[in-house]
């Protein structure tokens, strides 16, 4: 069996072969050769970045699901939202930018308590229907491979095979924890930030908050609320007084742009605009929640302990040491340097220099909304004109 053109009907008799179907196809075995559905372009990931690529893909006069074909691994419209902790409202989150062709602001209202886990969500599924989408799921892609002329896209929904993809997977799904000597030694407890879900659950505990972003300090506010806290910190954290003004963010947008050109890993843009002083901050200062300490060497079976000897104990370590990207699905394409880095070019630094077939959104300077819409135009309208895709109808 060779690979189907695409069409409703193509997918929906691909998918019944995958996971079993109807009875008329229950002779399929795993030995049996499974069709390939044939697209143009895989769109891998529905967050900000994914749905601004399809969005995009659309307005130049690709078919949803006829000549590109969004796929996500979440179980409903909201990427990496929808598994935001509950305290995580309109009033504490940075801003939500808005999606090509539809604003959010008429969907939150003027109620900033709202969940974000909520009001994104339903933003982006709105926003999947109006558009019409198409947006497969639950999809896990395993992996995607060269297949010479064009790529080959195996997930749990199906096999694709596609001329070019741009991958929009974030980086909900690699939370990064350091290695510290000791750790497999701590009595206590040890989670990351996308484990969190209240402060009351540390209540009566000893809190070690691990980390500089913008999470960890939100996090750090809450649970010192509840319970006793230590911050600490690998360099002094950098606060920013004042309005964060639109060039101050393409400002750092761009110095990240630099270091994925010159394929360098890329880095937080927080870690460039430093952290906003809020009313909520002042508050913290107040209560002396913010006096940081530097990083410790080495974790203890009851805390940790710096390189001067000092000791702390502590009951829970609460890693807010960010996310790396999800890219593990793409290891076959080998799209990294012998520096370990992937080099990308492109208007906007989202074509991988190795393969101009594949694109990456949501990462390095589009990691964040600041950038991830005109990442996505930038994306779909280069991997369409390097495909030669003219505009259809």
């Amino acid at each position: 069996m060779g690979a189907l053109p695409a069409s409703p009907a193509c997918l929906s008799l691909l998918l019944h072969l995958t996971l079993g179907g109807p009875p008329e196809f229950s002779h399929v075995t795993d030995q049996t050769p499974r069709a390939a559905l044939k697209l143009d372009i895989v769109v891998i990931g529905a967050g900000q970045a994914g749905l601004s690529s399809a969005y995009h893909l659309k307005a130049l006069g690709l078919v949803p699901q006829r000549d590109f074909l969004v796929l996500d691994q979440a179980p409903q419209p909201g990427g990496a939202w929808q598994y935001r902790w509950p305290s995580l409202t309109l009033s504490t989150v940075n801003r939500v930018h808005d999606l090509p062709g539809m604003g959010f602001a008429e969907f939150a209202g003027g109620d900033d308590s709202v969940q974000a886990s909520v009001a994104v969500p339903h933003y982006f599924a709105a926003y999947e229907e109006h558009f019409e989408l198409g947006v497969v799921r639950p999809t896990h892609v395993s992996v995607v491979c060269d297949r010479g002329e064009r790529l080959r896209v195996e997930s749990d929904r199906g096999l694709f095979s596609a001329r070019g993809i741009i991958n929009a997977t974030g980086t909900w799904e690699k939370p990064y924890i350091p290695d510290y000597p000791g750790a497999a030694s701590f009595g206590g407890g040890q989670l990351h930030t996308r484990d969190y879900k209240t402060a009351e659950e540390f209540a009566g505990k000893h809190v070690l908050v691990v980390g500089g972003g913008i999470s960890a300090v939100q996090l750090l506010g809450e649970i010192s609320k509840v319970t006793r806290t230590t911050w600490v910190t690998r360099t002094p954290p950098r606060w920013r007084e004042g309005s964060f003004r639109e060039e101050d963010g393409r400002a750092a947008v761009a110095l990240v742009e630099e270091r994925v050109r010159a394929g360098l890993p890329p880095r937080a843009v927080v870690s460039v605009t430093g952290l906003p002083v809020t009313p909520a901050i002042e508050a913290m200062r107040e209560r002396g929640v913010l006096e940081r300490r530097p990083m410790f060497s080495e974790i203890t079976p009851t805390g940790v302990r710096w390189e001067d000897g000092s000791r702390l104990d502590v009951d829970v370590i609460l890693w807010c040491t960010g996310f790396r990207s999800a890219l593990d699905h793409l290891a076959p394409l080998q799209l990294r340097e012998e520096s370990g880095g992937i080099v990308m070019t492109g208007r906007l630094a989202t074509q991988v220099a190795k393969d101009p077939r594949v694109h990456l959104v949501g990462y390095g300077p589009s990691a964040s909304t600041i950038g991830a819409n005109r990442a996505g135009s930038a994306a779909a309208r280069e991997l369409t004109q390097y495909l030669g895709l003219g505009r259809r109808s």
